[in-house]
């Protein structure tokens, strides 16, 4: 049995597409976000700045099911929103680069903390060099982490100015 899926067309600029959005495994039909992601294939236009019009109505509850909105086949949405220029994509790439290393990593300490716990449950209380060279370890830890943590807010607020940026030429 096939997801259910709606067919709506999409006008950005001059351009129309046609897209089908397929519901989601888990949902019973598709959703705005389904939508919104397709769209950013289609068009180029990445989610967050995208602004979605149907019937005169800004779309923005992703997680509702398009028929909430009155959508259904066949049925017409406008896109307002700009595609990244080539300088913005290839820093994007880089980004999502990183990405990818920084999940390595995480997943790397997993293993790391896994090993540290489980030294620790071994040692006896006689092996006070053993002790004192994985409290080092612990500390080398948690000194890379706090390191995270400040990349970790300096992304979110990057993103913050360009989340208001982007609403802000949007509209």
């Amino acid at each position: 049995m096939s997801a259910p899926s709606v067919t709506v067309t999409v006008t950005h600029n001059n351009e129309k597409h046609s897209v089908q959005v397929v519901a989601q495994p888990g949902n019973s039909e598709p959703t705005l976000q389904d939508m919104a992601l397709l769209i950013e294939q289609v068009t180029g236009v990445p989610l967050a700045f995208q602004k979605l019009i149907y019937k005169g109505k800004s779309l923005k509850e992703m997680e509702q099911p398009l028929s909430a909105f009155g959508v259904k086949n066949g049925c017409r949405v406008m896109l307002i929103g700009k595609k990244n220029s080539p300088e913005e994509e290839a820093e994007l790439k880089k980004l999502r680069d990183l990405e990818k290393s920084v999940e390595k990593i995480a997943d790397q300490l997993v293993g790391v903390n896994e090993e540290l716990v489980g030294i620790q449950k071994t040692l006896p209380e006689t092996f006070r060099d053993c002790r004192l060279k994985r409290k080092g370890l612990v500390k080398k830890v948690q000194a890379f982490l706090a390191q995270c943590d400040t990349v970790e807010r300096s992304i979110g607020q990057e993103t913050d100015k360009l989340k208001t940026r982007n609403l802000a030429l949007a509209e």
